[in-house]
């Protein structure tokens, strides 16, 4: 939309800058599409590791879905009563999934090796010697 377009729409002065904003969004979107339009599919995914292609191909499915339900808003249908809602809540689950899955990749690894080397060096123990001379009755008289 160029100022002249806007100047001579009719529409609320209010929505002004909600329209800039979504113009700009929308441009940017475009911009996105473009990137990934000119990269093909298969050649996109052989450099990514499996999770990242499920994170992709979620992504993709997701915003795919979200553009339908502005599009659904726009065309004055509810879209919460559409099944896009049910199909944007089922690839949410697959996203908690993935998160989850790249959340354990990311915890640390416990070495347990070095935890019973800590708690070991980290504990006090008595020397063998002063062990020994405590266990051993005091030389002195000698009871009967």
């Amino acid at each position: 939309m160029s100022e002249d377009d806007i100047n001579t729409e009719e529409y609320p002065t209010e929505i002004h800058d909600y329209l800039a904003a979504f113009e700009k969004s929308l441009g940017s979107v475009d911009e996105m599409l473009k990137t990934m339009m000119s990269v093909s599919r298969s050649e996109l995914l052989q450099k990514l590791e499996p999770l990242e292609q499920a994170k992709m191909d979620l992504v993709s499915v997701y915003t795919l879905n979200s553009m339908f339900w502005v599009y659904l808003a726009t065309q004055g249908i509810n879209p919460k009563e559409h099944p896009v809602k049910q199909e944007l809540e089922r690839i949410r689950t697959y996203m908690n999934k993935v998160k989850e899955i790249a959340d354990k990749k990311k915890a640390s690894k416990l070495d347990k090796g070095a935890a019973s080397r800590f708690v070991r060096n980290a504990l006090w123990e008595p020397n063998t010697e002063n062990e020994q001379t405590s266990k051993t009755p005091a030389k002195g008289k000698k009871r009967k």
